[in-house]
């Protein structure tokens, strides 16, 4: 069968990557939306089967800078309550966070730039999704941190100075606050991009060293990606059996 993700992608430099080509070649159909472009998007999933939420630059209460960020907050509320699968990445970590009851704030240790490994708790070791991953290179670009999780979530990975470095935030819904979809070319992007004018020798080589790391990247996040692809046709097997109730 075909299932379909509702991916919301906030900016242009910051794609689906990796992980739509990976959710492509298994099948899955994706429809982007651009709030940024002015799309609108639906206030809950109907004729869809999971939805992502990916990565950018504004921070998760950007509200007036980002109109679309308040409608994005009330999907992934929606999605999770309903118990689709849901996929939260960076800043769409950070808006599931923030719409389940949880507080983001601006990374009082500083912004994380560049390849941090996932470092997995007991219960992440467990995760259907990112079971087998500890040690695994991750690209981080981000500010902004969750301080306080949101009721009944729970921690699957956390940063060196112990923030959340991914959350489960329901039984089929993840936040993670790397970027598993992040080639080294977007990555690269995301560095010209704030420095137009060349970069710096220390953005040259955060930019060398994640090229470098491409191939483990690839091999890293490639799971993650088709567990969450399995998870998505799993469900959507099971609801479209349900029988239907008036």
């Amino acid at each position: 069968m075909t299932a379909r993700l509702l991916v919301v992608q906030h900016e242009p430099d910051a794609p689906v990557a990796w992980l739509g080509d990976w959710w492509r070649e298994l099948g899955l159909e994706l429809d982007v939306v651009r709030g940024d472009l002015g799309e609108p998007l639906v206030p809950r999933l109907t004729e869809h089967d999971g939805l992502v939420v990916l990565g950018g630059a504004m921070g998760a209460g950007d509200d007036a800078v980002a109109p679309w960020l308040a409608p994005t907050r009330a999907l992934i509320s929606a999605a999770v309550a309903d118990g689709l699968p849901t996929l939260g990445v960076c800043l769409g970590h950070q808006l599931a966070a923030v719409a389940l009851g949880g507080t983001v704030v601006r990374n009082p240790s500083g912004r994380t730039v560049g390849l941090v490994p996932v470092r997995l708790t007991p219960e992440g070791a467990d995760d259907p999704l990112l079971a087998g991953l500890d040690g695994m290179p991750a690209v981080h670009f981000n500010d902004d941190v969750v301080v306080e999780l949101p009721p009944g979530s729970t921690m699957l990975a956390t940063l060196p100075d112990g923030a959340p470095q991914a959350l489960r935030l329901g039984p089929v819904a993840w936040g993670l606050q790397f970027h598993p979809e992040t080639s080294p070319e977007v990555f690269a992007a995301w560095l010209r991009w704030e420095s137009p004018h060349g970069l710096s020798a220390e953005d040259e080589a955060l930019a060398e060293h994640v090229t470098d790391a491409r191939d483990a990247l690839r091999a890293a996040w490639q799971p993650l990606a088709e567990r969450f692809a399995a998870l998505v046709v799993e469900d959507a097997v099971r609801r479209r059996a349900a029988p239907v109730t008036s």
